[in-house]
C-alpha cells in the first residue's frame, strides 16, 4: 500500500551546470533555494532588493533595473529612525539616508547585469496580495510598518498577474533572448491575509503563471508548492510557526529541484563540494592535534583542486 504521492519529476532542457549564471527574485523560498545553490558553490545571486513578496515588485524591480533608475531623495523616506524605499525589503533600509541610496543604486546596477548575462532567472511569487500606498497610489513591495491606515489592501486578479508577468518575462528576453527563466510559488502559508484569502491568493499566482508558461521559449514552472502542499502535506514538514517549511522540507524541495534542473555533470562537482563543506564545518576537540593538523592539511589540498578544476571560490 503507498501512503504518499510523489511528484514526478522530469527532466528539464537547458539544465543548471557549474557554467551557469543564476539570479533568483521573489519571497524567502528564493532565499531557501539560494542557499542551496550557494553552499554548493553555484554562480547565483539572490534577492539583490531583499524579499520580494508579489508579482507587482518584482515587475517594478526588472524594469528600473533594465532602465538602470536613479534612486534619488525623493524615492526614499524617513520613519522610525531609519530611511526606506517601498522597492525594497526592509533589510535595504538604513539610518543614513545616503548610504541607503548608495546601497539602492548598486544593487540596481547589479541586478541589471545578472539579468543581462544570467542563464538561469528563479522567480518565486509569494501572495496576490498587494498593499497600495494612498497618498501616491503606488503599490509598495514592503510597508517598512508605516501605518496601516497609510495603505489600501487589494487582491490581484489573475489577469493582472499574468499581464505582470508577460510584461517581466517580455523585458528579460528583449535583453537575454536565451535566459531560461523559471516561475515558481512560494509554500509558505501568508496566513495573516486568513485561510480563504491565502488559499484565494496562491491560486491566483498558479493560474497566472500558468497562462504565461512557453516552455519552447524558455519560461518554465517548478512546482515547489505543490510539493509541499501534495507530497510532503504533514505539520511535521514546517517549523514551529506552521507557515514556513522546515530544514528537512526545504531540502526535499532541493532534492526534487535537482532531479529536475541541475545537470548529472554537476552532482560529482556538487559531492566534493559537500565533502569540503562539512570539513570547514567541523569542530576539533584539540585544534593543535597532530590528527587536526592532518586532517587541516587534506582539506586544503581539496579545496585546491576544486578550485584549480572548477573554478569555485571557498
Amino acid at each position: 500500500m503507498i501512503f504518499r504521492t510523489e511528484l514526478p519529476q522530469r527532466k528539464a532542457p537547458n539544465q543548471i551546470d557549474y557554467n551557469s549564471k543564476l539570479l533568483l527574485i521573489g519571497s524567502c523560498f528564493s532565499e531557501n533555494i539560494g542557499n542551496k545553490l550557494a553552499y554548493f558553490k553555484f554562480q547565483n545571486n539572490s534577492n539583490p532588493f531583499g524579499i520580494l513578496f508579489h508579482p507587482k515588485a518584482i515587475e517594478n524591480l526588472i524594469t528600473n533595473s533594465i532602465h538602470l533608475k536613479r534612486y534619488t531623495d525623493n524615492d526614499v523616506f524617513f520613519s522610525n529612525e531609519r530611511w526606506h524605499c517601498y522597492e525594497a525589503h526592509s533589510e535595504l533600509s538604513d539610518p543614513s539616508k545616503e548610504n541607503l541610496l548608495d546601497i539602492l543604486n548598486s544593487a540596481i546596477n547589479a541586478t541589471s547585469k545578472h539579468i543581462n548575462y544570467s542563464s538561469h532567472i528563479v522567480i518565486t511569487l509569494g501572495t496576490s496580495w498587494v498593499y497600495r500606498e494612498i497618498g501616491s497610489d503606488i503599490t509598495v513591495a514592503n510597508c517598512h510598518k508605516v501605518p496601516q491606515n497609510k495603505f489600501l489592501k487589494e487582491l490581484l486578479t489573475v489577469a493582472e498577474i499574468s499581464e505582470s508577468l508577460e510584461t517581466i518575462t517580455v523585458l528579460i528576453k528583449n535583453v537575454n533572448p536565451t535566459v531560461q527563466v523559471i516561475f515558481t510559488v512560494s509554500p509558505v502559508r501568508h496566513l495573516k491575509d486568513g485561510f480563504v484569502e491565502n488559499a484565494r491568493s496562491k491560486s491566483h499566482l498558479i493560474s497566472a503563471i500558468h497562462q504565461i508558461i512557453r516552455p519552447r521559449n524558455h519560461i518554465h514552472y517548478f512546482p515547489s508548492y505543490e510539493i509541499m502542499m501534495d507530497d510532503l502535506r504533514d505539520y511535521r514538514f514546517y517549523k514551529e510557526d506552521m507557515l514556513h517549511p522546515n530544514e528537512t522540507a526545504i531540502v526535499y524541495i532541493w532534492e526534487q529541484f535537482k532531479k529536475s534542473w541541475i545537470h548529472d555533470s554537476a552532482t560529482i562537482i556538487m559531492g566534493k563540494i559537500d565533502t569540503i563543506q562539512k570539513g570547514l564545518l567541523h569542530k576539533p576537540f584539540n585544534q593543535n592535534s597532530a590528527q587536526h593538523q592532518k586532517f587541516l592539511k587534506s582539506l586544503k589540498i581539496k579545496i585546491a583542486l576544486v578550485q584549480e578544476k572548477y573554478d569555485v571560490i571557498f
